[in-house]
């Protein structure tokens, strides 16, 4: 049974055929693109908590509204910037590991 997450699928290890040979530059490359990606999505999301907290005193009326979503796109901001790192880790091991480093 497979299932599916963010473009990837899984299979249950019974289901598994023969181990696939490992393409450690490919693999090198999706973990920058992804880490890329991230950075790119928390320096969006940062920017728009800060336009969120500016319209916030701008616009008192709606003030709690604003701050709500400046308080989501932090959220945001702080999670991609956490999966930016975590990409950034996965690239670094998988190059220790493919040049026999092993700690």
């Amino acid at each position: 049974m497979a299932y599916h997450i963010l473009g990837h699928h899984h299979h249950k290890a019974a289901e598994a055929g023969p181990p696939k040979v490992t393409d450690w530059r490919k693999q090198e490359k999706h973990h920058k693109h992804m880490e890329q990606l991230s950075q790119i999505g928390a320096v969006a999301a940062g920017a728009y908590a800060m336009h969120e907290k500016h319209q916030a005193k701008k616009d008192p009326a709606h003030a709690h509204s604003h701050k709500i979503k400046e308080g989501v796109a932090a959220a945001v901001a702080v999670g991609s910037a956490g999966f930016a790192f975590h990409e950034h880790h996965q690239k670094d091991a998988k190059k220790h590991r493919s040049h026999g480093h092993h700690h």
